[in-house]
C-alpha cells in the first residue's frame, strides 16, 4: 500500500513544483532566483508534509481488516494463476508478448507519429495511449523476466530466450504496421471530415 501511495506522490511531484513556480512567479517584485528558491522550498515542504500524511494513512489502512480482506481477495486468484502457469513455455510466451508490445509501441511513438504527421494530422490522445502502452509493456517485460528467473528454467536456455526475442520482435513489427495503417486511415478520415465541414 505504501509503495502505491508513493508512486502516486511521485507522479504528482512535478505538477506540484510547476504549480508552486507559477504561483510564486506572479509576484513581479521578487527576483527570478528568489522566486525559484521559494518555489523549491515550498514544494519540498509540501512533499515532506504529504509524505508524513501518506505514511500515516498507509499505516492505518494496512491495519484495517476490511482492506486486508479486499487485498487478499484481489491477490489470491493471481497467485493461483501464477502457480498454475509457472512452466517455461508460459514464460517464453509472456516474454515474447511483452517484447512485442515494447517493439510495437516504440515504433508507433517514433516512426508511426512521423508518418501520421506527414499526413497533416496528429492525435495527442493516441500519443498518450501509446506512451501508456509502452510503459505497461516495458514493466511487464521486466516483471516477466524477473518471475521467469525465479520460477523457471526459461532464462537459462539461450535458445528459448533468442527464439522468444525473434518471435516478439516480428510480432511487434506486424502490430506496428497494423496500428500505423489504422492511424493513417483515421488521419485521412479526420481530414476528409474537416474539409466536408468547411
Amino acid at each position: 500500500m505504501k509503495q502505491f501511495l508513493w508512486l502516486t506522490l511521485l507522479f504528482c511531484l512535478p505538477l506540484t513544483v510547476v504549480v508552486a513556480q507559477d504561483n510564486s512567479a506572479d509576484k513581479s517584485e521578487m527576483s527570478d532566483d528568489m522566486t525559484l528558491k521559494q518555489a523549491t522550498e515550498s514544494a519540498t515542504g509540501l512533499v515532506n508534509e504529504t509524505k508524513d500524511r501518506v505514511d500515516e494513512l498507509a499505516g492505518t489502512l494496512d491495519k484495517n481488516p476490511t482492506v486486508q480482506e479486499v487485498s487478499t481477495g484481489i491477490l489470491s486468484p493471481i497467485y493461483v494463476a501464477a502457480e498454475t502457469l509457472a512452466f517455461p513455455t508460459f514464460y517464453w510466451f509472456a516474454f515474447a508478448l511483452m517484447l512485442a508490445g515494447v517493439v510495437n509501441y516504440v515504433f508507433q511513438l517514433v516512426l508511426g507519429k512521423l508518418v501520421v504527421l506527414s499526413q497533416g494530422s496528429l492525435n495527442i490522445r493516441k500519443i498518450l495511449s501509446d506512451s501508456a502502452g509502452l510503459v505497461v509493456s516495458a514493466v511487464g517485460l521486466i516483471l516477466t523476466t524477473q518471475a521467469a528467473t525465479e520460477n523457471s528454467d526459461f532464462p537459462q536456455s539461450p535458445t528459448a530466450v533468442v527464439s522468444a526475442t525473434v518471435v516478439g520482435c516480428i510480432a511487434g513489427l506486424v502490430l506496428y504496421r497494423w496500428n500505423q495503417a489504422e492511424e493513417v486511415d483515421a488521419a485521412h478520415g479526420r481530414r476528409w471530415k474537416t474539409r466536408k465541414n468547411a
